[in-house]
């Protein structure tokens, strides 16, 4: 997930790390906060790989700074990892949503639709935080008020996604028509 975050945000536009950093924690650090000692590591595997570039430029104020780019490797590595996203990129509801943010650098509408298709397979599937079994318990059958509010919340947040879904897998399906 923080790799393809990398890539997409400096797909958007070169960045230094500690800009990139914010940006990155402003689309998961409430949930995964991104650490220095996370971040400049995966960096280093990236450059490593020839997927992006590292420049000195001026500071705008102080010392000069270094200024990640993607590279051309680095664009098709994104466009990769978008159009075959990992399982746990469908399933994972913060890995989805950094697959989501740079979606639209997938140029190709039937693509964005095939995996939007996925993620819209997974959420029809039937399923609940709890189980009776292997039979999955719906909240109007708990008594307990906090795990009721659990799927409660849960049910509306998959509700206006598998809506978001259909209306934009008709949008894009119009698009190839």
């Amino acid at each position: 997930m923080l790799e393809l975050a990398v890539l997409g945000f400096l797909f958007d536009a070169p960045l230094h790390g500690y800009e990139l950093r914010k940006r990155i924690t402003a689309l998961t650090g409430h949930v995964r906060p991104v650490a220095e000692s996370t971040l400049y590591p995966a960096i280093k595997r990236l450059e490593k790989a020839g997927l992006l570039v590292r420049a000195t430029e001026p500071g705008a104020v102080a010392a000069p700074r270094h200024v990640l780019r993607l590279s051309a490797d680095g664009r098709g590595e994104l466009r990769r990892r978008l159009a075959e996203p990992d399982p746990r990129d469908i399933t994972d509801e913060n890995r989805w949503f950094t697959v989501l943010a740079f979606l639209r650098h997938l140029d190709d509408s039937a693509a964005q639709a095939a995996v939007l298709r996925r993620r819209l397979a997974f959420l029809e599937e039937p399923a609940s935080f709890f189980y009776d079994g292997d039979r999955p318990v719906r909240a109007e059958e708990l008594t307990d008020p906090f795990r009721r509010g659990i799927l409660t919340i849960a049910r509306a947040t998959s509700q206006a996604e598998l809506t978001w879904l259909r209306d934009t897998l008709d949008a894009l399906d119009a698009l190839d028509a």
